[in-house]
């Protein structure tokens, strides 16, 4: 009779186990939305700065780290399956570069910017979340109760974004900043020179992030985002140096002054001509073609809210 008694016992316990693990799987239906907030660095791949090699421009290994600076972020989550959601992000970065870190050449150049950097993105992000489980015999449903509330999990995005931008410049000689807009530093509008650019741009956000969940609301983790860019103006350097005597008389002295402090070193063979045209009018190269890029390292804090529960309508006796 103990051996039934055990063995109906033993039944109930399975039964209601894979009961729990039949119906588990559909849990996150209850988890959906969810806000987040991050916070960490920013940095910056383009014309300006980067490390003092040479040819290595545009590339991660080009970094300065040395030029890193502030990243704030705010978001709102939507799971659309278990593995899939979409997401909306509203970030805050400050980018430098500054050519007296960069190589010989881009120090003779003597070109530096800051910008502050307002981006809203939209994003597809897509990966697995893994419930950490205990085990052990008489210490499976101890350690169960204790781990069964920590998912962790890793994801991918991919997105699009438009962002604001406004390079500013230190004034040769000065701590003082100027917005290098307004100053055409590139002959912008001029007979010869490029149009104006924008101060708005696209991006194309792409990373990964790393998040961990604690009782299926509060989440901690990391992310790193890499964007890139449909403008080479973030740095405000992307074409020719323009001629300077046209450039005062259009725009005034402090735009010739801010589009060319070269600084040449005679013991490499610099010379101040070479930012002159040359001998066939063709102009001097002050930047490349390349688009700019820009991106972000954050940690990152959540919370997800649960689906209320439909409450029960009453039914009418008569």
């Amino acid at each position: 009779m103990k051996q039934i008694k055990l063995c109906c016992l033993l039944l109930f316990i399975s039964f209601g186990a894979f009961s729990q693990q039949f119906l588990r799987p559909q849990d996150w239906k209850k988890y959906k939305k969810e806000v987040f907030f991050s916070t960490g660095t920013a940095n910056f791949l383009g014309d300006l700065g980067g490390r003092p090699k040479q040819g290595t421009d545009y590339s991660p290994a080009d970094l300065n780290f040395n030029q890193t600076r502030t990243a704030f972020g705010v978001g709102a989550r939507y799971r659309i399956t278990k593995k899939i959601s979409v997401a909306g992000k509203l970030d805050y970065l400050v980018v430098k570069g500054d050519d007296a870190s960069g190589d010989k050449y881009r120090k003779a150049r003597n070109l530096n910017f800051k910008s502050n950097i307002f981006e809203f993105s939209a994003r597809v992000e897509a990966g697995f979340q893994r419930t950490k489980k205990g085990g052990g015999h008489y210490g499976v449903q101890r350690n169960y109760a204790k781990y069964k509330n920590i998912n962790q999990g890793i994801y991918g995005f991919i997105g699009i974004g438009v962002f604001y931008y406004n390079p500013k410049g230190k004034i040769p000689g000065t701590n003082n900043y100027v917005e290098l807009r307004p100053l055409h530093t590139e002959g912008q509008g001029l007979p010869g020179g490029p149009k104006q650019y924008s101060r708005f741009s696209v991006c194309i956000p792409v990373g990964v992030f790393y998040k961990v969940t604690i009782k299926k609301k509060w989440s901690f983790g990391a992310e790193f985002c890499y964007r890139k860019t449909f403008t080479d103006y973030i740095d405000d350097v992307a074409g020719s140096y323009y001629d300077p005597v046209k450039l005062s008389n259009a725009y005034g002295p402090l735009s010739a002054q801010m589009s060319n402090p070269y600084k040449p070193d005679a013991s490499l063979g610099q010379k101040i001509s070479d930012t002159y045209p040359a001998a066939d009018g063709t102009p001097a190269q002050r930047g490349d073609k390349q688009k700019d890029v820009y991106l972000s390292l954050q940690v990152t804090l959540g919370y997800t809210f649960k689906k209320a529960k439909k409450s029960a309508r009453l039914r009418s006796k008569f």
